[in-house]
C-alpha cells in the first residue's frame, strides 16, 4: 500500500476549508480532513463507516476563549467523505479526567462525551473517543485493515507482531471499545513510549503523529509491513482453478438466475416457509464473484465450513454479516420444488442455530436481551458465489463488501497461521452492544422497503415520477427505457439499476428482467408505463402504424408482465402488476385509434393477469390518467387538441371537473397506492381531475 499525500492537494483543500468554516477549523482540522479522506477512501483500510480519526488541537468557545479539543470523528459520519462537522470538537482536558473513574458505562460515556461538546446540535463523538482522549498524541489514526486483521487474528498474534514490526507497534489485548479499552490502551501506549502505534488483536491498527501527514504514513507503512509479510508466505494461486472461475462464469452466472428467486422467496418467511406467502421479512440479494471468491467459495465443503464457523474478522462486522454466514452446497441440477424444499430446510437450520447462539449468550450468562432477526446476512454457494442479503440494496452491498474483504483477511491468515476469531461471547456482545447497534441508525419502515421494482419508461414523465416516488418508498429498482441518455441520468440520480430496452421486443425484455433477477435476485412488483401515441382515423389507419401502437403499447406491457409474473411465482411470495392504460380505453378520441385500441386491449389484459394469478397473491391494476404534460403529447399536438375545444394550451390540462391539472406526480402517487393496496386487484383507478366520460363502467 502506498501513501496518497499529495501536498497540492493538502493545500487546496486547507484554503477551502478554513474559508468554508472560518469558526471550525484550523490548519489542524483541515489536515484532518485530508488525511481521514485518504484512509476512508482505500477499501484495504476501513469500509461503510468503519475507523475513527482525530486531532487534539484549539478552538475558540462561544466566549471566544482558546479551548483546548479534541476533534474526533462523529457517529453517522464516513471516513471517506468526512467533512468538518463530521469531526465534532469535545472539550479535552475534562475528557481526559475521566481517565481517574474506576469505571465508566455506556450510557454515562455517550453523555459525558455530549456534555463535553463546543457545539451541542454536533453529532455524537465515536464511541472510541475516549481512547483518543487518552492518548497523548496529537493525530491519531485508526483502521480495520484487512493485511492488519490477518495478523492479529492469529493464536500466536502477539509473537507476530513482534516479528513483523519489532517495537513500533505495541500489542494491546482483546478488550472490547469503551471505557475499558481507552484505559488499557493508553496504560499500553505508556508502557511503550517510542512506540508509534498500536496493534489492538482481534480489532485493528492505530497510529499516532505529531503531524497529520506523520500518522498517516506510519499507518500506510504499517499496513504496508503487513502485507509483505502475508505475501512472503501466501500460496501460489490455484491458477487453473481461477482459469476455470473465469470459464464458467456464464454457467455460474445462469444458476444464480435460476436459483435466485426460489431462495429470496423463502428468505424472510415466518418459519421458514409456513405463513402467508405476503408476510414476513423482504430482503435485496446483491451476487460477488471474483476468482479468489470462487476459490474460497469452491474448496472443500468441510473446509469451508469450518473456516466460516470461526467467526467474522472483527466484531465490528457483526451487526452486518451476522456472526456467520450461511453455506448452501446445493447440486448444480437442484431446481424448482426441490431447490426451494432444500433452501426453506437451510435456512430453518440456520434459524435454530442462532437462536442456540442466543440462548447460550442470554440464559448461560444471565443477560436480558431482545433477540435480533435470525437470518443471515451472506449466503456462501459454490459454484455461484458470495450473496449478500439487506433490508435494501445498500445494506445487502455492504454485506457483501464486508465479507469479500473478510473472504481476503482469512485467506491471508491461513497463509500466515490459523485465522481465529474471537470467541463467540465476545461476538455475541458486539452484535447486542446498543452503541453498536445505534450505527445501523434508526430504522424506519417504508412502504417498499427489501422490495425490488421494475419500472418501464423511467427515462421522462410519468416513468420518471413513479421512479422518484417508489424509491422514496424504499424500493429498489430496475429502470429500462429506449433512450439511453436520460434513462442513465435518472438511474444515477437514484442509485438504481437500468437497461436500455424497446419494450416490444420479447426478447430485449426477458433479458432485462433476467438482468434484474440477477441484480437483486427477484423482482416484487412491475409498472408497466412505457408506450407511446400515434394519430391515425381508424379505417385509414395505415398497417404498419397499427401494428407499432399494439406492439409497443400492448404487446410490450404482456411481455414484461408474462416475463415480471414468472418471477414472482417462483418466489412465491406475491407482488403486483401495475399498467399505465389511458382514458382512452374508455373514452377514444377521434384520430386517436391506433392509441385507443391497443390501451383498450391493456385493460383487458390486466384483468386477466388479475384473474389468473390472484390466487398466487399475485395483485394486477390500471391507472388511467389523462392530460399530463409528458412528452407523449408534444406541444404542438396539445396545441392543437386545445384549439379544437376552444381552450388555451394550460387551459386544456385543467379542463376536467376539478378544474385541477393533473401532474406525472399525481399519477406516480396513484401507482405507489396500488402497490401498497393488499386487498385490491382488477381494479382501474382514473387520474384525470374528474371527466365522467371516461369514468370506468
Amino acid at each position: 500500500m502506498r501513501s496518497a499525500w499529495s501536498d497540492d492537494a493538502a493545500s487546496e483543500l486547507l484554503a477551502e476549508l478554513t474559508e468554508r468554516y472560518p469558526a471550525r477549523c484550523n490548519r489542524d482540522v483541515a489536515l484532518r480532513v485530508y488525511t481521514s479522506r485518504l484512509i476512508g477512501r482505500e477499501p484495504g483500510l476501513v469500509l461503510h463507516g468503519g475507523g475513527n480519526t482525530s486531532v487534539k488541537t484549539t478552538l475558540l468557545d462561544d466566549l471566544g476563549e482558546p479551548c483546548e479539543v479534541l476533534c474526533v470523528k462523529g457517529s453517522g459520519w464516513d471516513l471517506g467523505a468526512i467533512d468538518v462537522p463530521g469531526l465534532p470538537a469535545v472539550r479535552l482536558r475534562s475528557l481526559q479526567a475521566l481517565r481517574r473513574l474506576d469505571a465508566l458505562d455506556d450510557a454515562a460515556m455517550v453523555n459525558a462525551a455530549r456534555t463535553r461538546l463546543l457545539d451541542a446540535s454536533a453529532p455524537n463523538p465515536s464511541v472510541e473517543a475516549l481512547l483518543h482522549a487518552f492518548l497523548p498524541h496529537r493525530f491519531i489514526d485508526h483502521s480495520h485493515a484487512d493485511a492488519i486483521l490477518s495478523l492479529v487474528d492469529q493464536p500466536g498474534a502477539k509473537e507476530l507482531a513482534g516479528e513483523v514490526f519489532g517495537g513500533r507497534l505495541a500489542v494491546v489485548p482483546y478488550v472490547m471499545p469503551g471505557f475499558a479499552l481507552a484505559k488499557l490502551a493508553a496504560e499500553v501506549a505508556e508502557a511503550h513510549p517510542e512506540c508509534e502505534g498500536l496493534l489492538l488483536l482481534q480489532h485493528g491498527l492505530f497510529t499516532f503523529g505529531a503531524s497529520a501527514r506523520e500518522s498517516y504514513e506510519r499507518h500506510i507503512a504499517a499496513v504496508t509491513a503487513a502485507e509483505r509479510h502475508i505475501a512472503g508466505r501466501r500460496r501460489a494461486v490455484d491458477l487453473g482453478r481461477a482459469a476455470a472461475t473465469a470459464a464458467d462464469e456464464a454457467v455460474s452466472e445462469a444458476r444464480w438466475s435460476a436459483w435466485a428467486p426460489h431462495i429470496r422467496g423463502v428468505l424472510g418467511l415466518p418459519d421458514a416457509g409456513e405463513g402467508a406467502a405476503s408476510g414476513g421479512r423482504r430482503y435485496v440479494l446483491h451476487r460477488r464473484t471474483s476468482p479468489a471468491i470462487r476459490a474460497f467459495v469452491d474448496q472443500p465443503a468441510a473446509r469451508l465450513l469450518d473456516l466460516c464457523a470461526r467467526g467474522p474478522a472483527t466484531p465490528d462486522h457483526v451487526i452486518r454479516t451476522k456472526q456467520r454466514p450461511l453455506v448452501l452446497d446445493f447440486a448444480a441440477d437442484l431446481g424448482g420444488a426441490s431447490l426451494r424444499r432444500a433452501f426453506t430446510a437451510a435456512i430453518a437450520a440456520y434459524r435454530r442455530s442462532y437462536a442456540g447462539y442466543f440462548r447460550r449468550q442470554t440464559e448461560g450468562r444471565a443477560l436480558a436481551r431482545v433477540a435480533l432477526d435470525p437470518d443471515p446476512r451472506v449466503l456462501l454457494i459454490p459454484g455461484v458465489g458470495l450473496i449478500g442479503v439487506g433490508v435494501d440494496d445498500r445494506a445487502a452491498r455492504v454485506a457483501a463488501d464486508l465479507y469479500e474483504h473478510t473472504i481476503a483477511v482469512i485467506t491471508d491468515a491461513e497463509a500466515v497461521g490459523r485465522y481465529q476469531a474471537l470467541p463467540e461471547a465476545d461476538i455475541f456482545d458486539m452484535e447486542y452492544w446498543p452503541l453498536e447497534q445505534a450505527k445501523l441508525g434508526r430504522k424506519v419502515e417504508r412502504a417498499l422497503g427489501g422490495r425490488v421494482v421494475l419500472i418501464s419508461g423511467a427515462a421522462s414523465g410519468i416513468g420518471r415520477a413513479c421512479a422518484r416516488r417508489f424509491a422514496a418508498a424504499g424500493a429498489a429498482l430496475f429502470l429500462v427505457d429506449r433512450d439511453a441518455a436520460p434513462l442513465a441520468e435518472v438511474a444515477a440520480e437514484l442509485g438504481a439499476a437500468h437497461a436500455v430496452v424497446d419494450v416490444g421486443d420479447r426478447e430485449a425484455v426477458a433479458r432485462a428482467v433476467g438482468a434484474c433477477v440477477r441484480r437483486y435476485g427477484g423482482l416484487d412488483g412491475l409498472v408497466a408505463n412505457a408506450g407511446y401515441a400515434p394519430q391515425a382515423a381508424i379505417a385509414a389507419c395505415p398497417r404498419e402504424v397499427l401494428e407499432e401502437s399494439l406492439r409497443v403499447n400492448l404487446l410490450g406491457q404482456q411481455w414484461l408482465a408474462a416475463a415480471a409474473t414468472a418471477v414472482m411465482r417462483a418466489q412465491g411470495r406475491g407482488g403486483f402488476l401495475l399498467f399505465n392504460a389511458s382514458k382512452a380505453a374508455f373514452n377514444p378520441g377521434r384520430d386517436f385509434g391506433p392509441y385507443a385500441v391497443a390501451k383498450a386491449g391493456v385493460i383487458a389484459l390486466m384483468k386477466q393477469y388479475a384473474l389468473e394469478h390472484g390466487e398466487e397473491g399475485i395483485r394486477s391494476n390500471a391507472i388511467n390518467a389523462d392530460r399530463v404534460r409528458t412528452g407523449l403529447f408534444p406541444e404542438d399536438v396539445v396545441a392543437a387538441r386545445a384549439q379544437a375545444r376552444g381552450l388555451a394550451p394550460d387551459a386544456y390540462f385543467r379542463a376536467n371537473l376539478l378544474r385541477r391539472e393533473v401532474t406525472a406526480d399525481d399519477v406516480a402517487e396513484a401507482f405507489l397506492y396500488l402497490a401498497c393496496a393488499p386487498s385490491t386487484t382488477a381494479a382501474v383507478l382514473t387520474v384525470d381531475g374528474g371527466n365522467i366520460a371516461a369514468s370506468p363502467r
